[in-house]
């Protein structure tokens, strides 16, 4: 018959065994973690200066639109509709030329010149606003998000966007808005 003190020291021996080959076992994942490559993350704030931006062209202009922000994945992060919006399906069609810039990872107009050109194909393309107004927002060479602009013409909507990525770059540079991930 065994007794309790062996028992508890056998016990203890084997709680120590299992607890050192399960952080053996993890290392190997801790240290890979570690090697990940980090990327900056679009942040609430830093969507917001860029839509207070992008406002403030439109409303500097007469201009008022529908300006959606979104994160790299297309995912929607910040839309505002001012008073007045030129076309009601703006709700529709920002968020959609944002979108569509941030998974393409280029302007939407781009897509819109292929569409109008020789590239035909491109316009099977489902879920995607091949019209002008959506530009990527790019952080050290790395797309971290999308704006989208609705507003009267193709030409406003692109000169609001661009205000909003110009807000970007300022709020960048002194606040560091864009988090790393």
């Amino acid at each position: 018959m065994m007794s309790i003190s062996r028992f508890n020291t056998r016990r203890a021996a084997q709680t120590v065994a299992v607890s050192i080959a399960l952080c053996a076992g993890a290392a190997p994942f801790t240290a890979r973690a570690a090697e990940l490559p980090t990327r900056p993350v679009l942040t609430l704030d830093a969507a917001q200066n860029v839509i207070r931006a992008a406002q403030a062209k439109a409303n500097a202009e007469g201009w008022p639109c529908v300006i959606s922000v979104v994160d790299a994945g297309g995912l929607p992060i910040a839309l505002v509709r001012m008073d007045n919006a030129a076309v009601p399906a703006g709700v529709d069609l920002a968020p959609g030329k944002a979108r569509t810039a941030a998974l393409f990872r280029r302007p939407s107009g781009v897509l819109e010149d292929a569409l109008n050109g020789s590239r035909r194909a491109v316009g099977t393309a489902p879920g995607y606003v091949l019209m002008r107004g959506g530009l990527p927002l790019v952080v050290n060479g790395t797309v971290v998000g999308a704006i989208g602009v609705s507003a009267d013409t193709p030409q406003h909507d692109e000169e609001i966007a661009k205000a909003g990525v110009d807000g970007l770059m300022q709020s960048d540079s002194s606040h560091g808005n864009a988090q790393s991930r």
